[in-house]
């Protein structure tokens, strides 16, 4: 079993090694076998998000370039092409031309859950892409209203009323955490698919569904405040910013579910612009600013090499398709 929250030390290790390898070649890198150009940004480098401003996958898009654009010399505009869980705004990265341009930041959900319940045409795949690096991680925590008389995963046991449970969205680890966990404890439910977590949040503070699964960051300002009620998160270990809070695992269930985000460009993008950008995206990992963001959005890096990133959310879709497969879980519906 892979543990993701254990590899962030080394990954982080691995990345400053990198970046300070990179530095000591005296700045721009043009090594690298891809015959790319050597002159590489003249204009500005797009980003785009497969979600509404606003979220945390635009955040991090924003404050990823807002780094970059600074060791790179160029703007970089952050586009947002919302729709289908980012399937849009991933196919449309993934044709555009390979030239270091045109950048995503991809949610590993869109390639591990997504396939799980939308038709093999409409699926994305981790091999059409250049991963350029790992970004961070965002866990997932189940809320519910106080109103709801819940504050345990027995207490959702032994309730003697049909809870409601909202969502992210179809093809999402909100989805996919929450319909584990009600498979595995075998309760009669009914779940509300929403088109983000935001949505879900504010339905589940004015109690028209009971309980939601949302990332952290969307529900954490309502668990301070007291509006709802933590149940439990879904990373392996216990997230820093939530540690009274169980973790899935240390309740007996096989729920291994996070969000990852990582830097993306279409396949065939030239070596040494692979290279440029990911020295980029390490120069910001490293400064104040960018630090500061991940503690202010609960975030907890995972700035590993892109191959390292496409072997594991491989790995995870293999996973979940398993877990799916074995709790007879539809996520089309």
């Amino acid at each position: 079993m892979q543990n993701f929250s254990k590899r962030v030390v080394g990954p982080l290790a691995l990345g400053s090694v990198v970046a300070l390898a990179l530095s000591g070649c005296g700045g721009n890198v043009a090594a690298g076998g891809g015959g790319g150009d050597e002159d590489f940004p003249t204009k500005e480098v797009s980003i785009t998000v497969g979600a509404a401003a606003g979220g945390s996958t635009d955040l991090i898009a924003r404050a990823l370039a807002d780094g970059a654009s600074s060791d790179l010399g160029q703007a970089m505009p952050v586009i947002n092409k919302p729709g289908a869980n980012g399937t849009l705004a991933a196919k449309e990265v993934q044709s555009a031309k390979a030239d270091g341009y045109n950048l995503a930041t991809l949610n590993a959900s869109l390639i591990t859950i997504t396939p799980l319940a939308v038709g093999e045409d409409e699926a994305v795949s981790i091999d059409d892409f250049e991963v350029i690096t790992g970004v961070s991680q965002d866990d997932y925590v189940m809320v519910a209203n106080p109103d709801a008389g819940v504050k345990t995963v027995d207490d959702i046991k032994k309730s003697d009323k049909k809870l409601s449970f909202g969502t992210a969205g179809v093809g999402t680890g909100s989805q996919l955490a929450q319909s584990l966990l009600l498979a595995q404890i075998d309760t009669d439910f009914k779940e509300v698919p929403f088109d983000s977590g935001a949505p879900a949040v504010t339905a589940t503070l004015g109690n028209q569904v009971n309980i939601s699964t949302v990332q952290l960051g969307e529900a954490k300002p309502h668990i301070d405040a007291g509006k709802l009620v933590p149940i439990m998160v879904f990373s392996e270990e216990r997230n820093k910013f939530l540690k009274d809070v169980p973790t899935a695992t240390e309740e007996g269930y096989d729920i291994p579910v996070s969000q990852y985000r990582a830097v993306v460009a279409p396949k065939g993008t030239p070596d040494t612009v692979v290279e440029k950008l990911d020295k980029s995206f390490k120069a910001t990992f490293e400064t104040d600013a960018y630090k500061e963001f991940n503690e202010k959005n609960l975030l907890t890096p995972t700035e590993i090499p892109g191959d390292e990133i496409a072997a594991e959310w491989s790995d995870l879709a293999d996973r979940y398709k398993k877990l799916v497969d074995e709790y007879d879980i539809d996520l089309s519906d």
